[in-house]
């Protein structure tokens, strides 16, 4: 599992920027490998307030219970990094 520097790293590879929402699987993990990270940082609350997840046209996770397929991170998590 990625640490949360490395996620965020690659979301920035992945997006135009900031608060721009990425496919979660534009990641190019598994679909367990997706769900287990993004569970995880979603279950974490001083992670959680920084990730935005959304349902949209594509492949579809469950994260924490919910069916999504793209996340957008705050700039303001590079507080805790």
């Amino acid at each position: 599992m990625l640490t949360l520097q490395q996620t965020v790293d690659r979301y920035r590879a992945l997006s135009p920027g900031f608060a721009s929402p990425v496919a979660l699987s534009a990641f190019g993990f598994t679909q367990d490998e997706t769900q287990n990270l993004f569970s995880a940082l979603d279950e974490d609350y001083h992670i959680s307030r920084f990730l935005h997840f959304s349902n949209r046209d594509g492949k579809s996770y469950l994260i924490s219970g919910t069916e999504v397929t793209h996340v957008s991170i705050d700039s303001a998590i590079q507080s805790i990094l």
